[in-house]
Order: structure tokens, then C-alpha cells, then sequence
């Protein structure tokens, strides 16, 4: 009778211990996942945040994601995007995001009362990106040059105009005549960057135009999933000399284009 006693105290206190055991490291599954921030969720303007540019303060890296307060002269606002490189002093531009109160990061240890996660942080400070316009402000890491580039790596040759519609060196000849209208433009991906700022982003050539002339290159945004070496007609409205503020400046730009792949 004594060995059962002792037997089944042996086996409660094995459980107890696995019990928690399991609690621990549910506890610590837990805590990894509070510390990725949904910045893969489409980004909204809670609070009423539609962007801001500033000087920054304070930055730091952790799990993966860097934080950044900013100076905007009347305040100060926490930012998080993917790991990116900035030093304080960096004048950079936040662009709308999803606004996270009363956040606690794990591995900072640290409580932030807002922080916006953005997909990317533009930082004009840092000249590694490239642009058409030296003026125009560094656009998201990835996001492709705004004009003017070539691709020396795709034939464009051949390439037969659409029907009705017009090569991208005469839209930029005639842009005066075509900006608030439609255009329609068969060409070549040279770039695809998905789900910058909430679309996609792809460049275009059809072997007309030059680098040089800085009209051989169309951007356009997109819902639609496309590849780089993808022969592609794009229908849209086409905007010249577009201003989204912050920074976001192009010639000419197609927006939400309808994109069929050939």
C-alpha cells in the first residue's frame, strides 16, 4: 500500500512538472508572437494618420523591424517598417499607416504609447536608391527607378505597338495631349515591386525612346501580379507630372492600370 502511495505521488509530481513545462513554452510562443507587428495588413489611416516628414530623433533595430521616432518640427512620431538603414539626423518621410496604441515590444522591453507600422520608410538621406530626378525624394527600398532606366538585359526589338494605342516615347512627346486621357501601351516588366504602399508597382519599355531622353521607361501601378520579362498591355488613365506629396513625384504614371499578360 505504502509503494502505491509513493508511486502515485511520484507520477502527480511528473505531471505537474510537464504541466508546466508546456506552459512555459506556450508562454514563450505567445511572447514571440505579440512581438511581430501586423505590418503585413493593409495599411490604413487610423487615428488620422495620413503621413508625416521630419529629422530623426531616435532609431533602433529589433526582430527584424526597425523603429524610428522622427522630428516634425511640432511633434514626435514612433515608426516601424521592415529593417532599413537610417541614422539619427536622417530627414526621412512616413507615409500613412496602421496606427498600434499602447504597444509593448518583447525584445525592446519597451512601451510605446503609438507607433504606425508602414511598409516602408523613405528616407531622403540616403542616396543608395536611384532616381530619375535628383530633386525627387528616395522612393521605398525595392521600388524600381522612376523613368529614364534602361534594361540592356531584355530585347526589345519587335516589339509591335497595340492596336489603337501609342508607344511610350510618343506619350512622352505628346503628354500635353494625353495626360487625363486613356492610354493603351504594349512593352516589356523591366521592374515589379508588389505591395509598395498598398499596390503594385512595374515598369515598362517597348524599345522606343532612349535612356538618354529619360522618355523609354512608363511606370504604372497595378492590382495585377505580373514578372519581370513578362510582354504585357496596359490600359489606363494617364497623369503627368503626379504629386502625391511627401516626396512622390513622377513625370508620367499610369494608375491602377488593367494589365493583361501576352
Amino acid at each position: 500500500m505504502k509503494n502505491t502511495v509513493v508511486i502515485t505521488m511520484l507520477l502527480c509530481s511528473v505531471a505537474l512538472l510537464s504541466a508546466c513545462k508546456d506552459k512555459e513554452t506556450r508562454a514563450e510562443v505567445q511572447q514571440t508572437a505579440t512581438e511581430v507587428p501586423p505590418v503585413q495588413r493593409p495599411a490604413s489611416n487610423s487615428g488620422g494618420f495620413n503621413g508625416a516628414s521630419g529629422t530623426v530623433s531616435e532609431t533602433m533595430d529589433a526582430a527584424g523591424y526597425t523603429y524610428v521616432q522622427i522630428d516634425t518640427g511640432s511633434e514626435k512620431i514612433w515608426a516601424a517598417a521592415p529593417q532599413f538603414s537610417v541614422n539619427t539626423g536622417d530627414n526621412v518621410i512616413i507615409p500613412s499607416g496602421m496606427a498600434m496604441t499602447n504597444y509593448h515590444s518583447q525584445s525592446l522591453n519597451r512601451d510605446f504609447p503609438v507607433v504606425y507600422f508602414v511598409e516602408a520608410v523613405l528616407n531622403a538621406s540616403n542616396p543608395a536608391d536611384e532616381s530619375a530626378d535628383s530633386a525627387t525624394v528616395q522612393l521605398p527600398p525595392g521600388h524600381p527607378p522612376l523613368n529614364g532606366q534602361t534594361a540592356p538585359q531584355f530585347d526589345l526589338s519587335n516589339i509591335v505597338k497595340a492596336d489603337g494605342g501609342q508607344t511610350i516615347a510618343e506619350i512622352y512627346s505628346q503628354k500635353e495631349q494625353y495626360a487625363g486621357n486613356n492610354v493603351t501601351v504594349r512593352g516589356k516588366v523591366v521592374k515589379f515591386s508588389p505591395q509598395i504602399m498598398g499596390t503594385n508597382w512595374l515598369h515598362i519599355q517597348d524599345g522606343s525612346g532612349s535612356a538618354e531622353g529619360a522618355n523609354n521607361d512608363l511606370t504604372v501601378t497595378s492590382n495585377t501580379q505580373v514578372k519581370v520579362g513578362d510582354m504585357v498591355i496596359i490600359k489606363g488613365q494617364l497623369t503627368a507630372d503626379k504629386d502625391f506629396g511627401f516626396g512622390y513625384k513622377y513625370a508620367l504614371i499610369v494608375e491602377g492600370a488593367e494589365v493583361t499578360a501576352e
